[in-house]
């Protein structure tokens, strides 16, 4: 197995995918995804573009929908909610398909949605990841940060970091594939028992400050809350593993 992180979806090379990709957006559609399963939705199915998104579920039953749309941190109008992990309340989302589009984790999603394998991660499901990793094995795996705007996030490439450390301990240095692998397991070592200060000083968790999620920002700063792995089944529907 072979490791890679990249700070972006748009960092990721564009001639081949890897054998797993596993998509990060910490703040927050990751933690959303992990969450809406956890509580018992039926599917997660991402979009990049909201009028698409609004079109495929126009198709379901109201009842058995939720449409969630954020732009910079903002909900969309139309849609039922925003995307925050906190409303996805087993009371709201039990039973029902979350479509959800947001401003830079269903991008990620989007670019490697061709490869075999592709799971999401986030701090609050971070063993499961790992987990999954170490019994299956990949050939290749790579490690996405959604990032803002194509941009770097400091909280994307420490959860990459988080995950693939237990896999280096485990596995040895012939594990790292490439130099940004090495950096974000020293960014999480750095900032490990203090991730909600980081989340604090990260560009995105200041314009989520601004917005009044500071309970987003405690929510996603949790480590290994969840034992659950969402995986992808079809382009862009991903479901909870059993």
């Amino acid at each position: 197995m072979k490791l890679f992180v990249y700070h972006t979806p748009e960092l990721t090379p564009t001639d081949h995918l890897p054998a797993c990709a596993v998509v990060i957006d910490v703040l927050r559609a990751t933690t959303t995804i992990a969450t809406a399963l956890n509580a018992g939705a039926e599917a997660v199915q991402a979009f990049s573009n909201v009028d698409k998104l609004l079109q495929v579920s126009e198709q379901w039953d109201a009842e058995k929908r939720l449409r969630a749309g954020e732009r910079g941190g903002k909900a969309v109008p139309g849609c039922d909610m925003g995307n925050s992990p906190l409303v996805c309340t087993p009371e709201k989302v039990q039973g029902r398909r979350l479509f959800l589009s947001t401003t830079n984790g269903t991008r990620a999603l989007q670019r490697v949605e061709d490869s075999p394998t592709v799971i999401t991660g986030a701090q609050v499901n971070r063993q499961s990841v790992v987990r999954y990793l170490q019994a299956q094995q990949p050939e290749t795996v790579w490690l996405v940060g959604s990032g803002w705007e194509g941009t770097f996030s400091l909280e994307d490439t420490a959860c990459a970091g988080a995950i693939a450390q237990p896999l280096l301990e485990a596995c040895g240095d012939e594990i790292v594939g490439n130099d940004e692998t090495v950096d974000a397991i020293a960014l999480y070592a750095q900032w490990q028992d203090r991730l909600l200060e980081m989340f604090y000083q990260a560009s995105h968790g200041k314009r989520l400050l601004g917005l009044n999620n500071t309970a987003d920002l405690e929510y996603c700063a949790q480590t290994d809350i969840f034992d659950i792995l969402p995986v992808q089944t079809e382009k862009g529907v991903l479901v909870k593993q059993v």
